[in-house]
């Protein structure tokens, strides 16, 4: 009885999860060829659909029949192997790493094939079509298997997408070294790197297609295996699945897959993040969805759909000619950036707000120890600043110049160099600050202003006027950098304060928004012209390279007011750094010291960007580094961590200017190959 009384409702489940299944596969194959039709007919030449009908069907005139056929197909064909390619490889990076929020983007992947395309790139090697993809695979796979490492398989969401942002931010700023070391060698590279789907021909579809094939069966294929590991390993282990080989043969299919896209568009940001979230609510209807041999393909669809739309959205809200030059790929980033902003500020946060560092108390003896000699360090720093470059100084020059009796060379060496050792100083110790600001009144270990977005705000601000406005002055470009300083740091901070800047919705929320700045400063930087471009990627890379004093003066001002307001309530920062209830307990004003501190934070990291460029990770080292050596009292946090910062981008812009010398290299690359392993180091640390 029981078996007949079961059965007639089983089958019409089955059968209507089929045909659920089969409907929505339908539409969405209806929706990407409606789309592919309506692309093939954009573009700047008047050829319009009756054209297109004629060129298809052979009856065109030739000219119109080359550009369908030549230009407009390829590209089409392109957004449709792309968009499949990364929406399949994103399903099956998220399955395998139990992971909503992996992705091509979120495990450096795309970074790191940029890194190994780069690095070809300088040797002036010309590689054919199907080696350069080779070269993107094994540079993408290198830095999944670096982020999926460090941050452990199913270990949540926010410690993967930390593991892969540092990596990547990291990684780009070494390619962008070389791109300004070998602008010949890699020219093209910046601009591919904004993923583009437009193409020559169909020989880079052709060849690309069989790698995309091999991908897709080879996930077909260890469908069932993944799926086992959804489970949990002991589980799997049970039903006889080897979970290792499982998830390295996953891992190696998805890069196989990502490397495809990146050699034939570049890269195409956040479709491999979205397509797989968009399959997940129809999978809560139509259970079919939840397996991956079903999930693969259908995420390839939306991904096709995806790409296929924003270059319709492209070419139909912006000029023709304009959109021709615009990246597809930052569109895209625009869309996931926004996608990864909702998610975050949806997200329920388990974490909750980190809890204070475990640090001894430190004696008064180890702190003045310690200042002592961080102090003996930056006057050093600040001496071979001064004496070193691309010509070279003797403490007597600096005394005849600071008298006034120095010849015209030195005295023309050191005006030009003096100002870019201020700008360094004073940008790290302000940067160092902030970070510092952040970290109390979030309590978060990990808050940084670059990380948090409001560096990149600053950064969009100041890159909007200076390819505008050639000739703005100091004054202009701080303001600039403040406005969208301010505008980040209110979406940013609004967005996390539900529930108390709790930690994974604040990180998620500030990567996403430095993400969508990122995508906006590409996109200027793609549309201006090539001196103004050049000048933007010298400034974005952190450079000192042609300050002046009173290019640093806002910065002075700024920094000795954030210092002031850090000494005068150094015991509210204390209580806030604690915890939720302590400060209310002791009447404190909590939602509004938070404001204050927040604001001192992003009045120094506007004016930072200005002075200094785009410098990433001071406000991550210098705190955690000062409250290691002298405990984690204020009093004692802020002066160290600011001497730290100072010495910290000093030295890098030393370095940047000497090692290579006579060229030069941003301070802010420096700070970010140095600041790329400690970020991990301390992610590793608090994993444990």
């Amino acid at each position: 009885m029981t078996v007949t009384a079961t059965t007639p409702t089983a089958r019409p489940a089955t059968v209507t999860s089929r045909t659920g299944a089969a409907a929505v596969t339908g539409a969405l194959v209806l929706l990407v060829a409606a789309l592919a039709v309506v692309d093939i007919t954009q573009g700047t030449a008047a050829v319009g659909p009756a054209e297109v009908l004629k060129a298809l069907t052979g009856r065109a005139d030739p000219a119109d029949a080359s550009v369908v056929i030549a230009s407009r197909l390829p590209r089409m064909t392109a957004g449709l192997l792309v968009g499949a390619v990364l929406g399949m490889a994103g399903a099956a990076l998220q399955a395998v790493s139990r992971n909503v929020l992996a992705s091509p983007d979120t495990l450096a992947v795309n970074a790191g094939s940029y890194f190994a395309l780069g690095l070809v790139a300088v040797t002036g090697v010309s590689l054919p079509f199907l080696a350069s993809s080779g070269v993107a695979f094994a540079g993408g796979l290198a830095a999944a298997a670096v982020v999926l490492g460090l941050s452990g398989l199913g270990a949540g969401t926010v410690r993967l997408v930390l593991a892969g942002t540092a990596l990547a931010l990291g990684l780009t700023a070494v390619t962008e070294g070389l791109l300004l070391l070998f602008p010949q060698q890699t020219e093209g590279l910046y601009q591919w790197n904004q993923g583009n789907i437009g193409q020559n021909g169909f020989d880079g579809v052709v060849q690309m297609a069989p790698v995309a094939v091999v991908g897709l069966a080879g996930l077909l294929l260890i469908a069932r295996r993944v799926d086992a590991l959804a489970l949990g390993d002991d589980a799997a282990r049970g039903l006889g699945v080897p979970v290792r080989s499982t998830r390295v043969t996953a891992v190696v299919l998805a890069t196989l897959l990502s490397a495809a896209a990146v050699t034939l568009a570049g890269p195409i940001g956040f479709v491999g993040l979205c397509a797989p979230a968009l399959v997940r609510p129809l999978a809560r209807r139509i259970r079919g969805f939840l397996r991956l041999r079903a999930a693969v393909p259908v995420a390839g669809l939306i991904g096709a759909a995806l790409v296929l739309g924003a270059d319709v959205l492209l070419r139909t809200f912006v000029a023709a000619d304009t959109a021709v030059a615009v990246p597809t790929g930052v569109v895209t980033s625009l869309l996931g950036a926004v996608f990864l902003v909702v998610m975050a500020a949806r997200l329920r946060d388990a974490a909750g707000a980190a809890a204070p560092d475990k640090l001894r108390i430190r004696s008064r003896r180890v702190f003045f120890t310690t200042l002592t000699v961080l102090v003996l360090v930056l006057v050093g720093t600040v001496i071979a600043a001064v004496l070193l470059g691309d010509s070279k100084l003797l403490l007597g020059d600096v005394v005849n110049w600071a008298q006034g009796r120095a010849g015209r060379t030195v005295s023309f060496v050191l005006d030009t160099r003096t100002p870019r050792v201020f700008a360094a100083l004073l940008a790290g110790a302000a940067l160092a600050l902030a970070g510092t600001l952040v970290q109390a009144v979030t309590r978060n270990p990990l808050a940084e202003p670059s990380v948090l977005g409001v560096s990149g705000g600053g950064a969009l601000g100041a890159v909007i006027l200076v390819t505008t406005v050639p000739l703005a002055g100091a004054w202009s470009v701080a303001g600039a950098a403040f406005a969208g300083s301010a505008v980040t740091a209110v979406v940013v901070f609004g967005l996390a304060a539900r529930g108390g800047f709790q930690q994974n919705r604040l990180v998620l929320v500030g990567i996403g928004v430095a993400t969508a700045t990122t995508a906006l400063i590409s996109l200027l930087i793609v549309l201006t012209d090539p001196f103004n471009a050049t000048k933007a990627l010298t400034w974005l890379s952190g450079s000192t390279y042609g300050r002046t004093l009173p290019d640093v003066l806002p910065l002075a001002a700024v920094l000795a007011a954030g210092i002031a307001v850090a000494a005068v309530r150094h015991r509210e920062l204390d209580l806030v750094s604690l915890d939720e209830d302590t400060p209310r307990l002791l009447g404190l004003d909590l939602s509004r010291g938070r404001l204050g501190f927040l604001v001192v934070s992003v009045l120094l990291t506007a004016t930072a960007v200005a002075a200094a460029g785009t410098i990433g990770f001071v406000g991550l080292v210098a705190p955690h580094a000062a409250r290691a050596l002298v405990g984690r009292r204020h009093t004692r946090v802020v002066p160290v961590a600011l001497l730290l910062g100072a010495v910290l981008v000093c030295a890098a812009d030393l370095l940047g200017r000497t090692v290579i010398a006579p060229a030069q290299l941003g301070a802010g690359l420096m700070t970010a190959a140095i600041g790329t392993p400690y970020f991990l180091y301390v992610l590793v640390r608090s994993r444990r």
